[in-house]
């Protein structure tokens, strides 16, 4: 007889589990403190502030504050101890079944003016086998919202298993380097309005995407971390391989 596996904590009720079951999201109010953000914003600034910049964060001048800072939980103390926060290990630990571990993060900053990402699905960009990746996406402003860009979600559509994907149609609205799901009506998307500390969790099936930050002076920055479960491995991506686990 195996002994079931229990999270280290249970932040998640019986009913937020049911609810990312049936519809592929939950968003967990307050998960982080503002103080924890701000001080994180802060550090994220510096890194970039830097001259030079360190070579794992360095980008052309004109781009250091906007171009977004992939995998800062590789070489960055302060970027791993968000990407362990207690809330996102034991939720994630309770949709899972198991431990996770993360694989990605990337940090935000979609300034004013700057474009969304058009639908799509986590697991079209990394594959994992089991299939049990999990993204916890963390709102780093007082307010994140229709104007300056939130995330849109299609309830359900994790149900779907991985759909098409092909070059972005309105390039004025996303970015042109991505791709978008195809054969889907993405109308049926609704806003996930967020407020600092919050944290979305949703699954690599989950359709989604973000806007154009149509504000004038409200940037919208997000820490967003990708998991899978310890006895899963992403395939594929040699840039993802390693596991970095959340004690």
């Amino acid at each position: 007889m195996t002994n079931r596996y229990t999270a280290p904590i249970q932040p998640l009720s019986q009913d937020n589990v049911d609810f990312f079951r049936e519809h592929g999201y939950y968003l967990f109010k307050k998960g982080m403190s503002e103080d924890l953000i701000d001080a994180f914003n802060g550090h994220i600034y510096d890194i970039r502030n830097q001259s030079p910049m360190p070579e794992w964060a360095a980008v052309e001048e004109s781009k250091k504050y906007s171009l977004r800072l992939f995998n800062p939980h590789k070489h960055d103390s302060f970027s791993r101890q968000l990407m362990k926060n207690n809330i996102v290990r034991g939720a994630l630990a309770q949709l899972m079944g198991k431990e996770a571990v993360c694989v990605q993060s990337m940090y935000f900053y979609k300034e004013p003016g700057s474009p969304g990402q058009a639908a799509h699905q986590d697991y079209f960009y990394i594959k994992n086998d089991p299939m049990t990746m999990i993204a916890a996406w963390t709102a780093m402003e007082e307010s994140v919202d229709e104007e300056n860009g939130c995330l849109w979600v299609m309830p359900g559509t994790h149900k779907l298993g991985l759909l098409p994907h092909g070059a972005v149609k309105n390039i004025e609205e996303h970015e042109s380097w991505t791709e978008e799901t195809e054969g889907v009506d993405t109308s049926r998307q609704i806003p996930v309005v967020m407020e600092k500390g919050d944290i979305l969790f949703f699954s690599e099936l989950l359709i989604h995407s973000s806007n154009k930050n149509r504000s004038k002076d409200r940037w919208r920055r997000s820490y967003v971390c990708h998991y899978i479960r310890e006895d899963s491995n992403v395939l594929h991506r040699e840039d993802l391989r390693q596991k970095y686990p959340l004690f």
